[in-house]
């Protein structure tokens, strides 16, 4: 039984999805004004664990994450550079999915352009105007969040500092400022980006952009939906309150949010010289699986410190962990130890539990590491065989499906090194110990350490 921690209700519930078996999900994607930094991916990668995960409980996800390419920044990045928001953005976009693939995280379903659905922005808007939950202000359309009584059930914003007719034009403001906000911003000469539509000449606000999308490609109510705290207050509680409002219905039964990332315990910031790209980590050549795990192995509620001390952690947790994945290889022993089967089972099993509990990684992964400590003492002992490698390593691969850790690749050695390698294994069987030495200190000087086994001898590049 999954649970998961709901942001509406503030507690943690059985997760029952609209549909046996199939989840409705979306994840709030990036805005396309610069590169995305490692806050962001901090909450991509935890939505790509909730992906995978409930698939490999035996879920068909059907999901959606938005890209907004019209908002204030984008057009105003835009004009600073002198060219069209389509160009610009698609620079951003282009950048976005790469940066994707290198930390594998799973392409949704949809990804879903604001400029390309005006269309169902404009019948929402129209829907909440008829029902008289929105208003005209100098030809730009506001929502007038005191005819929905419910408005705050999400943040727990408090309702007495409403300012009443107050409005608020920007795609973002303060956290504590509870005015009408803009659904359809009337066209100004000097952004030079609107749309020609039925309820005038204008471009969309922010908020109205996640609700028609969401709801064009999962319904109007829908399973899950996440973002970073952040997001909480106004954005999400504003797609609550136009979604119900033109519907009728619950927008969304589960909220997930993951907390803030800070950088060497503050929060990240370009003056402060603690602000991260992707690029910026992969220009400095660390491992991006690295800073995948290192992004995916901390609860997602729990505010995440990241330190470069802590990503090179991370590289060694990597390169041993896929260093022992490689290294079960050389055992090809006919032997059978009953013993690692059941240990695999038990650690399975206590994946499951953790994972099902809000998922759970850090204790989670202390078991797949657990694991494999235990196989290293039977590997140690020579009470293993190549049916236990076997069962290892499928499930290894099996848990990958949600952790996508592993690096299947294959090392090669020059002919020398081989050479050197088995008359160093013919030294020790002669009990000429003196020139095994003498090989193994040669190897280490040129990247090279061994490791001897009750298997034969096993190598890997270090440095």
């Amino acid at each position: 039984m999954i649970k998961f921690y709901n942001t509406l209700t503030k507690k943690k519930e059985e997760f029952i999805p609209i549909e046996d078996k199939i989840v409705r999900l979306y994840t709030c994607g990036p805005t396309v004004y610069d590169l995305a930094h490692i806050g962001n991916f901090r909450a991509y990668i935890f939505e790509d664990l909730l992906h995978r995960y409930l698939e490999y409980r035996g879920y068909k996800v059907i999901r959606v994450m938005n890209i907004t390419d019209v908002d204030d920044k984008t057009i105003k990045g835009a004009k600073n550079e002198g060219i069209s928001l389509r160009e610009f953005t698609d620079r951003y976009i282009k950048i976005f999915l790469e940066d994707m693939e290198i930390l594998r995280l799973k392409k949704p379903d949809y990804m879903p352009r604001a400029t390309e659905h005006i269309k169902e922005m404009v019948e929402l808007i129209k829907k909440l105007l008829e029902k008289g939950y929105a208003y005209y202000k100098d030809n730009s359309i506001y929502f007038s969040i005191s005819k929905f009584p419910s408005y705050g059930k999400l943040s727990g914003i408090d309702l007495s500092k409403i300012k009443v007719g107050a409005r608020v034009d920007a795609d973002e403001y303060e956290k504590q400022d509870v005015r009408d906000f803009v659904l359809w911003k009337a066209a100004k000469e000097e952004e030079g980006v609107w749309w020609e539509t039925e309820i005038g000449k204008g471009r969309p606000g922010w908020h109205i952009e996640c609700s028609a999308m969401s709801m064009k490609y999962l319904g109007e109510t829908f399973d899950i939906h996440t973002g970073g705290v952040d997001n909480i207050f106004p954005h999400h509680e504003n797609e609550i309150a136009q979604s119900e409002c033109a519907t009728g219905k619950k927008f969304v039964n589960y909220w997930l949010h993951c907390a803030h990332l800070l950088v060497n315990g503050e929060k990240m910031s370009k003056s402060k010289g603690n602000f991260y790209t992707l690029r910026d980590l992969l220009n400095k050549g660390y491992n991006p699986i690295a800073i995948r795990y290192l992004l995916l192995s901390t609860h997602y509620r729990d505010p995440l410190n990241f330190t470069e001390n802590s990503l090179k952690q991370a590289e060694n947790t990597i390169k041993n962990y896929n260093e022992f994945y490689q290294g079960l290889n050389i055992c090809a022993e006919e032997k059978y130890n009953p013993e690692i089967k059941k240990e695999i089972e038990k650690t399975r099993e206590k994946f499951i539990e953790e994972l099902d509990n809000d998922l759970n990684i850090s204790p989670a992964l202390s078991h797949i590491f657990n694991l494999i400590k235990k196989v290293n003492i039977y590997f140690s002992k020579g009470e293993f065989g190549k049916q236990n490698v076997k069962e290892v390593k499928e499930f290894l691969e099996d848990v990958d499906n949600v952790l996508c850790i592993i690096e299947k690749k294959e090392e090669f050695l020059p002919e020398e090194y081989l050479n050197l390698i088995k008359e160093r294994e013919i030294a020790r069987k002669n009990k000429n110990y003196k020139k095994a030495d003498e090989i193994r200190n040669i190897l280490k000087e040129k990247g090279i350490l061994l490791e001897d086994t009750p298997y034969g001898t096993r190598w890997k590049k270090i440095g």
